[in-house]
């Protein structure tokens, strides 16, 4: 064996380390246990991902249940999101992958036209033909499994064959407290809260009650379980599952307001205690003063003459006597000796909005949203400030979205555009792949939601088109982002306007786009008709 090129001697102090302490101050203060006085009794324990959550996990669901019940800024922290990121038509625009399926752009639009057709038909069904329980219409159905997700930490749904519709694919959407171990079974390595994984920790399985364990009439069916696989065999989607997931190994999800739970019900039991305190500060805020001290009152009730129940008898009339108005209003008269009080209000707190301020920032953090949308106060908002928490929200909530479109929208298309397949009469042309080979190409979406809206509707009017202009962005993607509008509905219902415009009138899309590229088109029958 090699020696070493460089050898210490045995005497020098280079040759030993140092001696070891009975104590030494940790190189990370976070881990360090005895030098900071602030974290010396902070001694979280470790614990795997699902068992650090499903032990307590109903407690946190049911509390955050509580507080969107009961308490304003939960309730409406919670719509709000809701509102912006799914709103009242979740829908998806096609956009097959031609290249991935060795088709041309062309087909992909005619394809895109006719499945969009069909999509329609059956999300906006006013029979409600897509919802299992026939209750909402598929964009609603979205919105309550993204309401379940944010209070009860997962969004459920299974995906349905009923013989008896149009549309034979149908969508229910589960409480997560169905989801559970059969007849209590302990957690384990192959089932772990209702859900069965494998040996790479993917979910196989669902099992779900047939009856709610809290419901008096549910008798015995809060006793059965259905068993739903994830996918049938041939990999057609049959159980939705969406939740956050923070951890390797994280079976289930855990509400959105776990974290801010306690400040929200502090908050929410200090303004009950303002406001009680000052409903009875407007009660009693004036009365009438006697001019007795407290002994002279105790010697006048031991009085056996009674001299102070005709004290009291003689007040009692006097005022009742003197019913004096002028135009409407009551002159007081008081009996001699008397004179009026005030209570000086000392609540609500005079630094109580300040505070209250302060704790909805932190509420408002927590959620994910601003402060200005949680409290709806805009009073020291300006352009500048609105416009960068605008930019900052809508880059929280686009994620947002694309991450439910993803996980739970899209497995949702591609089990219903397999039965379109089935049922034929799309345009596909000869040779095109089977829908089984790549469904992934044909199933491809662009998911749209609620615009983002305007804080200056000029100014991002114009600062959409010179991104246009310059090749940045698209009429589609500026279409979606800041009105939450289909594009090819747009482009349809302007050339059925312009077609219905006077002969020598040009509609204003085609001023806008004369005025963008510094030109003046004429005024004849072809500026007032579509491009072919």
């Amino acid at each position: 064996m090699a020696k070493p090129r460089f050898r210490v001697p045995a005497g020098s102090s280079r040759a030993l380390a140092p001696a070891p302490r009975a104590w030494a101050p940790s190189p990370y203060t976070a881990g360090d246990q005895l030098a900071s006085d602030g974290l010396v009794n902070y001694l979280p324990a470790l614990g795997s991902a699902d068992g650090d959550l499903l032990r307590d996990r109903d407690m946190a669901t049911a509390r955050a249940r509580d507080l969107v019940r009961n308490d304003g800024w939960a309730a409406g922290g919670i719509g709000k999101e809701v509102d912006s990121v799914i709103g009242a038509n979740f829908r998806p625009l096609s956009k097959p992958d031609a290249r991935a399926l060795g088709l041309d752009d062309v087909w992909a639009k005619e394809f895109a036209d006719a499945v969009d057709a069909r999509w329609r038909s059956w999300a906006d069904d006013p029979r409600m033909m897509a919802d299992a329980a026939r209750a909402q219409p598929l964009p609603q159905l979205f919105a309550l499994a993204y309401r379940h997700y944010l209070i009860d930490g997962d969004a459920l749904g299974v995906i349905g064959w009923n013989e008896d519709r149009p549309t034979r694919t149908t969508l229910r959407i589960v409480d997560p407290d169905l989801l559970a171990n059969p007849l209590g079974r302990q957690d384990g390595p192959e089932l772990r809260a209702g859900v069965e994984v494998d040996e790479d920790g993917a979910a196989t399985g669902y099992h779900f009650r047939r009856g709610h364990p809290a419901d008096p009439w549910a008798g015995g069916r809060a006793l059965e379980w259905d068993f739903w696989p994830r996918e049938t065999e041939w990999g057609r989607p049959m159980v939705l599952h969406f939740f956050d997931k923070h951890r390797d190994g994280q079976t289930r999800g855990v509400s959105r307001l776990s974290p801010i739970v306690e400040t929200l019900r502090m908050e929410q039991r200090y303004s009950v205690v303002e406001i009680q305190a000052a409903v009875i500060n407007a009660i009693l805020g004036t009365f009438i003063e006697s001019p007795f001290d407290n002994e002279t009152v105790v010697d006048l009730l031991s009085d056996e003459g009674g001299a102070f129940g005709n004290y009291t008898s003689q007040r009692k009339e006097f005022h009742d006597a003197r019913q004096i108005s002028l135009g409407g209003a009551r002159i007081p008269h008081l009996f001699p000796g008397e004179k009026i009080a005030t209570v000086a209000a000392a609540r609500p707190a005079a630094q109580f909005a300040e505070f209250e301020s302060a704790v909805l920032r932190k509420i408002a953090a927590g959620m994910g949203i601003t402060y200005e949308q949680l409290s709806a106060d805009w009073s020291k908002t300006n352009y500048s400030s609105a416009r960068a928490a605008l930019i900052e929200l809508w880059r929280g909530w686009n994620a947002r979205r694309q991450s439910f479109a993803q996980r739970f929208c899209q497995p949702l298309r591609l089990a219903w555009l397999e039965e379109q397949f089935d049922a034929g009469g799309l345009p596909l042309p000869a040779g095109a792949p089977d829908f089984a080979e790549n469904p992934a190409a044909y199933a491809r979406a662009k998911w749209i939601g609620p615009g983002r809206g305007f804080v200056d509707p000029v100014k991002e009017a114009q600062a959409a088109a010179m991104r246009i202009a310059l090749g940045i962005s698209t009429l589609e993607d500026e279409a979606a982002e800041l009105a939450g509008a289909d594009y090819q509905d747009n482009l349809t219902q302007i050339a059925r306007e312009i077609g219905e415009m006077p002969e020598g009138m040009l509609h204003p899309a085609q001023e806008s786009f004369a005025k963008l590229i510094g030109g003046a088109p004429d005024n004849g029958e072809a500026d007032r008709r579509p491009a072919a």
